[in-house]
């Protein structure tokens, strides 16, 4: 009795911590201890669990690198590297004065004129900065919308001439652009504001890849040049000047 009690202990114990353990019987006679080798195997599966957890863990760090790596070449891909000091400094100096965002400017600009916005601008006015949003009303009818980009409030607007009478043709084609899109002026601007200061959005009607320019400043003045897809809203280097 006392004999297998031992072999069951020490069985036991080899089983927990796996390989082999040898047991001394002991009856109650005067027999000679009497020995038994048990070879226990572990099974590896919990250390595979553990490995498996590493290797999800280790992917996902390489993922996470991978993502910021392409995000970091982008960056360099958009930087406008033809810029000097004195553009950086004017453009820092205009889009910190530009406290109302682009996408702002332009809500506010269809709240006084409703149709749809196809550009926003931080221009010169003289002396003062205005965001300029130029307006397509559903009539077909061209309008320009000054916002202040210091209070948010529209300084006035004026209905666009037909100078040059292209605007049907021109109409048309950005009616066809925007046919069916999803992402608006004012998105492509929330878009691009992860990026630096907007100052400038644009609808690129005329090339094969249509989609929202997207002008930024980042806090050193360097400005870097933005696409965003008409249907995705997914944000790019502008690599047309490469």
């Amino acid at each position: 009795m006392k004999r297998n009690i031992v072999i069951a202990t020490i069985t036991a114990v080899a089983l927990i911590g796996g390989g082999t353990a040898t047991a001394i019987a002991v009856s109650g006679d005067d027999e000679a201890p009497a020995k038994k080798t048990v070879s226990v195997s572990n099974d590896d599966n919990d250390r595979d669990d553990v490995n498996d957890t590493d290797t999800d863990s280790d992917d996902t760090a390489r993922e996470k690198a991978a993502d910021k790596a392409e995000d970091k070449a982008e960056d360099r891909a958009a930087r406008d590297t033809d810029q000097d000091a004195e553009d950086k400094a004017e453009n820092a100096a205009e889009a910190k004065a530009g406290q109302v965002t682009a996408a702002d400017a332009i809500r506010t600009a269809l709240d006084h004129k409703s149709g749809t916005a196809v550009s926003a601008d931080l221009d010169d006015e003289g002396t003062n900065l205005v965001w300029d949003v130029d307006v397509l009303t559903g009539g077909g009818k061209w309008f320009s919308v000054q916002v202040d980009p210091g209070t948010g409030k529209v300084l006035g607007s004026q209905a666009d001439r037909d100078d040059d009478g292209d605007d049907a043709a021109e109409t048309a084609q950005i009616k066809a652009a925007l046919k069916g899109s999803s992402v608006t002026a004012a998105e492509a601007a929330e878009a691009g504001a992860a990026k630096g200061t907007v100052t400038s959005v644009d609808l690129d009607e005329e090339g094969a890849d249509q989609a929202w320019e997207v002008d930024t400043t980042a806090a050193d003045g360097t400005g870097s040049d933005w696409r965003v897809n008409l249907d995705s809203g997914k944000l790019t280097a502008d690599r047309s000047n490469d």
